[in-house]
């Protein structure tokens, strides 16, 4: 099977040795995203929402670069430095998938790759799955 490696060009992927995504057939594994910008700047400093609505703009990026959508995510996992602020992760990514109801996991971790970092997001996405069908819900 073929596989592709999407990068974004932050300074880590050479460092430490990993791609912004990777597709393997309609598998698409997208990496943790912080909220940092294109000029290496943090966005949302200290505003949880905020940063999460910027990380899943740039999961979107890199999933429509692969040849996805977020309807096709059917995983995200939150790593979180402060679980008090669940609401607020939690607006902005049910602002996002609230129809679309990937499983998704919200873990509190001790710290990020930088402290101005509250939150770092994975997605796992099979391009051509099958839509969320409400009479299929239990």
């Amino acid at each position: 099977m073929k596989r592709t490696n999407y990068a974004s060009g932050a300074k880590w992927e050479d460092i430490v040795g990993y791609s912004r995504a990777v597709r393997v057939g309609n598998l698409v594994e997208v990496t943790g995203t912080v909220a940092v910008d294109d000029n290496g700047k943090t966005v949302g400093v200290d505003n949880a929402y905020e940063q999460t609505l910027f990380i899943i703009k740039k999961i979107e990026a890199v999933l429509l670069r692969a040849g996805a959508t977020l309807e096709d995510v059917v995983r995200t996992r939150m790593f979180v430095t402060d679980i008090a602020r669940w609401q607020e992760y939690g607006k902005a990514h049910g602002e996002r998938f609230g129809q679309i109801k990937p499983s998704t996991s919200m873990i509190e971790v001790r710290g990020l790759i930088d402290p101005e970092f509250l939150i770092e997001i994975e997605a796992t996405a099979i391009i051509g799955s099958e839509k969320p069908n409400p009479e299929n819900e239990y």
